[in-house]
């Protein structure tokens, strides 16, 4: 049965990205940070440097990176109460923050990060769907830029970037394949896919399930391949964003 789904897929094609807008130093007392848009989902990344590791790595000389996530009471439709306020995390939050925390370890060498920690802290401040995936590519972009800072600093002596990393949603709707679906699209398909992939085109993770009908495992790849194009052209707006932050910098210095 044909699913009838209101979306603003009308104005781009099932294979294209919704308009992307990286802005970095949005907030520019934190050690790094980015707004990015994707469409009408909107979210707000910092990157905080702390001189400190957790005790599992004291003493070891390795560095960590962790993520918190979160969503304004008015980032969706309808007042959402502050997860604060409810004294606990919902178990989405806790899997979104976990996922960008694995993103964004698996393209670093923490040995070249040494003795400390990045805090990320993604905001959504409005969600159109894909939340997890705009938070995971603006976070790259906060996280390089503290980075950045670390080596202007001398506090560390070689990048410990090996390489970039974005993600993106990819799924079935009306047995179409579909690129970085917006709400609408998402909560009414077949099939959701959210892909990591790093700039070698390497899968960092997975997470997907049939809404619906089972697809094939040629769907699947298929599904890859067309996160593939869209995760080129993401990291292609990063490294715009993180160039961009070099003529900010000296602007401002």
């Amino acid at each position: 049965m044909t699913k009838t789904i209101t979306t603003e897929r009308q104005n781009r094609a099932a294979n294209e990205l919704r308009p992307l807008q990286i802005i970095p130093h949005f907030l520019p007392q934190a050690d790094g940070s980015a707004l990015i848009c994707c469409g009408h989902t909107k979210v707000i990344c910092t990157a905080t440097i702390d001189e400190n590791v957790p005790l599992f790595l004291k003493d070891t000389g390795r560095g960590w990176i962790t993520a918190e996530y979160g969503m304004l009471p008015a980032s969706a439709n309808g007042r959402m109460r502050r997860e604060a306020v409810a004294g606990k995390q919902s178990g989405r939050t806790q899997e979104i923050q976990r996922i960008i925390g694995r993103s964004l370890r698996a393209v670093i060498d923490m040995e070249k990060l040494g003795s400390r920690q990045i805090l990320i802290d993604c905001d959504v401040i409005q969600a159109d769907g894909g939340t997890r995936t705009a938070s995971i590519n603006g976070a790259y972009v906060a996280l390089c830029l503290a980075i950045n800072k670390l080596l202007n600093s001398g506090k560390i002596s070689e990048n410990p970037i090996r390489e970039a990393v974005a993600a993106i949603s990819v799924g079935i709707v009306n047995n179409t394949l579909f690129l970085d679906l917006d709400y609408p699209e998402d909560s009414g398909c077949e099939a959701d896919i959210n892909i990591v992939m790093s700039a070698s085109q390497k899968l960092i993770e997975i997470q997907g399930t049939a809404e619906g009908s089972p697809f094939s495992v040629q769907q699947l790849t298929d599904l890859i391949t067309l996160a593939q194009r869209g995760i080129g052209q993401i990291m292609q707006e990063q490294q715009k964003a993180i160039a961009a932050s070099t003529t900010y910098l000296k602007n401002k210095f």
